[in-house]
């Protein structure tokens, strides 16, 4: 049941998110593409997160704050715009609608969990400049969906002491999500987050 369930509305995470930008009007209906792209982080929480209601509202909130991200530092998936300015404005309003959802279900650790996300790979951006932020992001990406789905663990609380102390902790944050994931039964979908997270990022129109 579970299962089923799962599949069928991680698949349409996008086309959810699209709908709601398109009711919102104002700046962001007009620059919507014609059609969502691939789904990032999605699939992987709705698998990780097996059995709770509110999976598929976690892989929506997921999907849009990292479309929020990609609208910064990657290629967006749901606008087509060469406006840098109304690319920043969309966002900031991505991560934010995000996290609003998110707080209405109740959950103030997956809040904080996903504010320390946003901060991270923004310092990890801004640490990096134009030659990119190596696989920092992607394993801050997946030790939070993980964290989210499932709650924290000690591993994840060292993993992101380490990601405050500086860029040196690339590899072991990936070793630690790639860990986590292996002992929820969901290493292929967390296989499949990281490659489609490099695929997004791969364009980054503001090198």
């Amino acid at each position: 049941m579970k299962q089923a369930v799962g599949s069928h509305e991680t698949l349409d995470t996008l086309g959810r998110l699209r709908a709601l930008l398109a009711r919102e009007g104002e700046a962001i209906a007009p620059v919507l593409a014609a059609a969502p792209a691939e789904e990032v982080v999605g699939p992987l929480v709705v698998a990780s997160a097996a059995g709770r209601s509110e999976a598929a509202e976690l892989a929506l909130v997921f999907e849009s704050i990292l479309e929020g991200y990609l609208l910064h530092y990657g290629a967006a998936r749901l606008l087509d715009t060469d406006d840098d300015d109304l690319r920043l404005l969309a966002g900031d309003h991505l991560y934010a609608l995000g996290l609003s959802r998110l707080a209405r279900l109740g959950d103030l650790e997956a809040v904080r969990a996903l504010a320390d996300l946003i901060t991270l790979c923004s310092r990890a951006q801004a640490d990096a400049g134009a030659n990119g932020a190596g696989e920092r992001p992607a394993s801050l990406w997946l030790l939070t969906a993980l964290a989210v789905a499932q709650g924290t663990w000690p591993g994840y609380e060292r993993a992101l002491d380490d990601a405050r102390a500086g860029p040196a902790a690339g590899p072991e944050l990936l070793d630690e999500a790639r860990r986590r994931a292996a002992e929820l039964g969901v290493e292929l979908e967390a296989q499949a987050a990281l490659i489609a997270f490099e695929h997004a990022v791969a364009d980054r129109p503001h090198a």
